[in-house]
């Protein structure tokens, strides 16, 4: 009797220990799993390909498993682009380029509907934007039929984004005589001749694209563009990339100038 109790003692004796050891979790919690991000990318050229990164690479360097262009070389690349317009002759480069957040600003694009109906979604990210609109860009195109240029990638924001009436911007030029300067001539210039002075605070209102279409011929298209001579129309004459015939409205109004001019533009000019 005493013999069997015994044993059993020591039978039990591992178990009585386990039971009063520390508990060890068998779980390592400190171990973390790097997370693999990946990109979207526009997926569909022949060549080459962008991703949200604004990294352009060929097909055969996209990282199988994140869907990303290798981390080397440029980063918002505009290659083949005139930034004068915003229009490239690459599409990826386009997208690219309109990814900078110095050449676009995500806060604007994101608000912007992709269709004109007014229950039309937003875009989710400034990446859909621009492969979006370096993709399908009703200005880049002249006669709904024919490409203005072979720099018809635009990422540049639909034109007259202020959305202003046409009738209240009429209102406001009243009293103005609206003149169109010869090629390479300043509002300042163009003014003289008729005797009278460029307004410039009626550059603001002639910077629309309804208004330039009345005054100019503009040949079907209004590009967003940067320069101290605008509101102004491209000579037909001029290089292909600078989209001769295109009206150019500018964004930063602040720069604009009743003394600036262009080699290849005719200033729209208000006059008193």
């Amino acid at each position: 009797m005493f013999e069997s109790g015994f044993n059993l003692f020591f039978l039990l004796l591992p178990l009585l220990i386990l039971q009063f050891l520390p508990r060890i979790s068998a779980i390592r919690k400190d171990i973390g799993f790097q997370e693999i991000k990946i990109c979207s990318n526009t997926v569909q050229g022949r060549f080459l390909l962008s991703d949200d990164n604004g990294h352009v690479c060929d097909a055969l360097s996209l990282d199988p498993q994140s869907r990303c262009c290798p981390e080397k070389g440029e980063k918002f690349s505009c290659h083949g682009c005139n930034l004068l317009s915003q229009c490239c002759n690459s599409y990826e480069y386009c997208v690219s380029c309109c990814l900078d957040p110095a050449t676009t600003q995500e806060e604007e694009v994101i608000k912007l509907k992709i269709a004109k109906p007014s229950t039309a979604a937003t875009y989710a990210s400034i990446f859909y934007f621009c492969a979006g609109r370096c993709r399908h860009n009703s200005e880049s195109v002249v006669h709904e039929n024919a490409y203005l240029s072979d720099f018809h990638h635009c990422f540049s924001l639909p034109s007259n984004p202020s959305g202003a009436n046409y009738t209240q911007l009429e209102a406001r030029l009243v009293g103005i005589n609206v003149v169109i300067g010869k090629q390479g001539e300043s509002c300042d210039s163009a003014c003289k001749s008729n005797g009278q002075s460029c307004v410039l605070s009626k550059l603001l209102v002639l910077n629309q694209c309804d208004i330039m279409q009345k005054y100019m011929s503009c040949k079907g298209t209004c590009l967003a563009s940067i320069g101290a001579d605008q509101p102004a129309e491209v000579v037909d004459n001029a290089p292909k990339h600078l989209n001769p015939g295109a009206c150019l409205y500018t964004r930063t109004q602040s720069i604009l100038s009743c003394d600036g001019s262009h080699q290849h533009t005719r200033r729209l000019c208000p006059c008193a």
